[in-house]
C-alpha cells in the first residue's frame, strides 16, 4: 500500500512537493521538526519514517543508543519516540547539520548532541569536507599537517570513550552512518567496545572509501554476531549479549 494512502500522508506529500518542510509532523512523533526543502533531508526522512529502515525488532529494551552521523536528527527523533526512556547520544561533525540537529531535538531532554566526529581514537582533529552529495555527503579526513588546521576541522570522539563516560557497562544500539570513516572506526580499538555492543546498525560506504567492508568484517568476525539487512543498513546482533 502506498505511504500516501491516507489524509496525513497526502498532506506530507504536498508539503514536500511545495517545499514547505519547515514544520513537519507525524502522528506518532511527539514534536514537529524541520527539513531543508529540496535537499537530501527529504530522502532521509522517507527512509526512516516511511521505508522504516530502523523498524528492527530488538530482543531487549534499549537504555543507551549512539547515533553516529546524526545529520539533522531524524534517526534520533525516531529512536527517542520509540524508546522514550533511552539515552541517545547524537554525533554530527558538520556545522549546518548540527545546528538543525539541535533545533529538531531540543524538545527531547534524553538526546545529547555532540558536534564532533566519530573515530577510532578521541581528541584527534579531522577535516570536514563536502563531496558534492548534498547535506548528507560530508566526509571526514585526517589532518596531515599544521597548515590544514582551519575552521572546518572538528575534534574526534571514540565509542570506547563514550562508553567510559556513560553510566552503562554495555551499549544497546550503535548506529553508524559516517560516509566512509567507518573504515577507520573499525581498524583500531574495537575490542574495547564491540564485544559490549548488543546491536550494531551500519551503512557501509565502499563507494566513497575503499576498505570499509573489509575493516568492518575483520572486526566483527572476531565475535559472535549474527547479521540481517534492513534497507541500506547491515544489522548485527551480539548473540552473547541478547540470547
Amino acid at each position: 500500500m502506498s505511504v500516501f494512502g491516507n489524509i496525513k500522508g497526502i498532506v506530507i506529500y504536498f508539503k514536500v512537493k511545495l517545499n514547505r518542510t519547515d514544520n513537519m509532523s507525524l502522528s506518532k512523533i511527539q514534536h514537529p521538526f524541520k527539513l531543508r526543502s529540496a535537499s537530501s533531508d527529504v530522502a532521509i526522512f522517507y527512509q526512516i519514517f516511511f521505508d522504516k529502515e530502523y523498524e528492527i525488532q530488538f530482543p531487549f529494551e534499549p537504555r543507551i543508543i549512539i547515533d553516529a552521523g546524526a545529520n539533522i536528527g531524524l534517526a534520533a527523533i525516531y529512536f527517542t519516540n520509540r524508546f522514550p526512556n533511552a539515552e541517545i547520544i547524537s554525533i554530527e561533525p558538520e556545522t549546518a547539520n548540527f545546528q538543525l540537529l539541535e533545533e529538531n531535538t531540543s524538545s527531547y531532554p534524553n538526546v545529547k548532541r555532540l558536534n564532533m566526529a566519530l573515530s577510532s581514537q578521541s581528541d584527534l582533529e579531522l577535516i570536514v569536507d563536502s563531496v558534492g552529495l548534498g547535506h548528507s555527503g560530508f566526509i571526514t579526513t585526517e589532518v596531515s599537517n599544521a597548515s590544514e588546521i582551519a575552521k572546518n576541522t572538528i575534534q574526534t570522539i571514540s565509542i570506547d570513550r563514550l562508553l567510559e563516560e556513560s553510566e552503562f557497562d554495555e551499549l544497546d544500539i550503535v548506529k553508524i552512518d559516517i560516509e566512509g570513516h567507518e573504515k577507520e572506526v573499525f581498524e583500531l580499538n574495537t575490542e574495547k567496545w564491540l564485544p559490549k555492543t548488543k546491536c550494531l546498525i551500519i551503512e557501509l560506504h565502499d563507494n566513497m572509501k575503499k576498505g570499509c567492508s573489509t575493516s568492518l568484517f575483520n572486526a566483527i568476525t572476531k565475535h559472535n554476531f549474527s547479521m540481517e539487512i534492513s534497507g541500506e543498513n547491515l544489522v548485527f546482533l551480539n548473540n552473547d549479549l541478547v540470547n
